[in-house]
């Protein structure tokens, strides 16, 4: 006999049965405190553990130089399989001790045909994955590196193949640890918790309520983006070219080129591009759901969000503080958008909440242009007058590629082996996994983005959900010209904001704030 947390347990008692035996958990002579122990501790300890990775990979991505080396993308990666490992564990579990198929763990909560996107997305994510391990598996060559050469062998060519095969087999390691973590994320989001306080019960019915777990995520992605902003912007007028004051890079020697823990400075504004609208969503939410709180008007200035708004002004500078071309037309897309969906919601408003929303963005202009406007202006003259430093010429090059492999593409991971000048996403996504692949990875973004409109999620209001979309809208028009996808940080968190928007549910009507 032992003990745990005050329960005693006897050995004797928890001997194998036989299926048409009473389970040890629902055993009617074990004390009641180790039944429900035995009932929820296990789930308790995996949510806390699957939190703490979680909270782990979202610190640890960026600031790892952005997950750029292959000692940052083993240490995600097995962040990711561990995920997986206890997200499996818990659908076991349940299965278990609840008899829960572990096919409903997919589908807990849904409802008709939001329960029919969930196991769509579930098929596209096994396809995906085969496709690349068939590619691997089925490789057309072996690339060397070391001497730039292609050994060819025979292949099955109504397959997908690869032209390199241990990219291609990286490439799986990635996405598996990749989408083992969204449906990990996403679960963990959606489990129930027990004992929920009638407080808590009466709270999930405000139209702005946030669940806790998805409070705490959205905090430590918020601050976590704010303190990476603020080195960014110290290093750079520091001036060392220093990554983190700690390594000079390879490439991208001079401090212009970088800003903060990325060596490439594009990298970086399309991080802090797809993290700050999140953060201004965010801060909305709980400006609403305060009101809500205590049936009047707030604020904008009050509370402990507060510090949201700081931390996305500093985000929302740092792409114009970068001298990023691309990454300052995509940030002041995302901020007409944004002041477009304020000026909308309080339409009905008077002039003085109406200047607030226009003094929050005017301080993200001045901070932006104070700091970045002089050394970004000659590059933005420059930009159509050197045809984008010879880009364009590149990227023709690869759409020229994208026709020599038209249906499979040349293999996930690829591109590199086969071309190593620019890269965009969209081009490499589409060079690599050929239509078939590229129509899947399509279908599943659009599953993910659609699922809000569907019940059977976590309920929220409009206003968060549309600042999840500025921020991916944001992100696929970096892809246009340049490799935001590619960037092993930067994908983690594209993944993690759609394991959260297909997480939701629309709660509501669309209508003034």
């Amino acid at each position: 006999m032992w003990e745990f947390e005050g329960v005693l347990f006897n050995p004797t008692n928890m001997a194998a049965r036989n299926p048409n035996e009473v389970s040890v958990a629902n055993s009617p002579d074990m004390p009641k405190a180790a039944h429900q122990w035995l009932r929820t501790g296990p789930l308790k300890l995996c949510d806390r553990l699957t939190e703490a990775i979680l909270y782990f990979m979202v610190v640890f991505s960026p600031w790892a130089f952005g997950t750029t080396q292959d000692w940052s993308i083993g240490v995600m990666n097995g962040a990711g399989y561990s995920l997986g490992t206890l997200w499996l564990v818990k659908c076991v579990f349940r299965w278990r001790t609840a008899g829960q198929p572990i096919s409903e763990n997919l589908n807990a909560r849904n409802t008709g045909f939001a329960k029919l996107l969930t196991r769509i997305l579930a098929g596209l994510t096994i396809l995906l994955l085969a496709y690349c391990a068939v590619s691997a598996l089925n490789a057309r060559a072996i690339y060397h590196a070391a001497e730039r050469t292609f050994e060819f062998q025979s292949h099955l060519t109504w397959l997908p193949h690869s032209y390199d095969r241990a990219a291609s087999w990286q490439a799986f390691r990635n996405y598996l640890a990749l989408a083992l973590a969204f449906w990990a994320a996403r679960d963990w989001l959606r489990s129930e918790k027990p004992g929920e306080s009638p407080r808590e019960q009466s709270a999930r019915e405000r139209p702005s309520y946030l669940p806790p777990r998805l409070r705490r995520l959205l905090w430590v992605l918020a601050i976590n983006g704010a303190v990476l902003g603020m080195e960014g912007i110290l290093q750079r007028f520091e001036g060392s070219g220093k990554l983190l004051g700690l390594v000079r890079p390879g490439y991208n020697r001079s401090a212009d080129s970088q800003f903060g823990p990325y060596a490439y400075r594009s990298n970086a504004a399309q991080y802090f591009n797809l993290v700050w609208p999140v953060c201004l969503g965010f801060w909305w939410a709980l400006h609403r759901n305060a009101q809500i709180d205590f049936f009047r008007r707030r604020r904008f200035f009050e509370g402990a969000r507060i510090l949201l708004l700081p931390a996305a002004i500093i985000m929302a500078a740092c792409p114009i503080i970068s001298t990023s071309r691309g990454g300052a037309i995509v940030a002041v897309f995302e901020i007409c958008s944004a002041l477009t969906v304020f000026l909308f919601a309080y339409r009905r408003t008077g002039w003085g909440t109406k200047s607030m929303i226009l003094l929050v963005f005017l301080c993200t202009l001045v901070v932006a242009g104070y700091w970045g406007w002089e050394p970004l202006r000659p590059r933005l003259e420059k930009m159509l007058a050197d045809n984008l430093t010879g880009r364009e010429e590149v990227f023709e090059n690869a759409r020229r590629m994208a026709g020599d492999f038209p249906v499979f593409g040349s293999g996930p991971g690829t591109f590199g082996s086969l071309y190593q000048l620019y890269r965009a996403s969209w081009l490499e996504t589409r060079i690599t996994f050929g239509w078939a692949g590229s129509a899947l990875l399509a279908l599943a973004f659009l599953i993910t983005n659609a699922r809000w409109f569907f019940p059977g999620g976590m309920e929220v209001s409009w206003r968060l959900p549309i600042f999840f979309w500025i921020s991916l809208a944001g992100c696929l028009l970096h892809a246009l010209a340049d490799f935001p996808l590619q960037i092993y940080s930067i994908l983690f968190v594209f993944i993690l904001l759609c394991a959260i928007l297909f997480s939701l549910s629309r709660k509501g009507s669309f209508g003034g704030a």
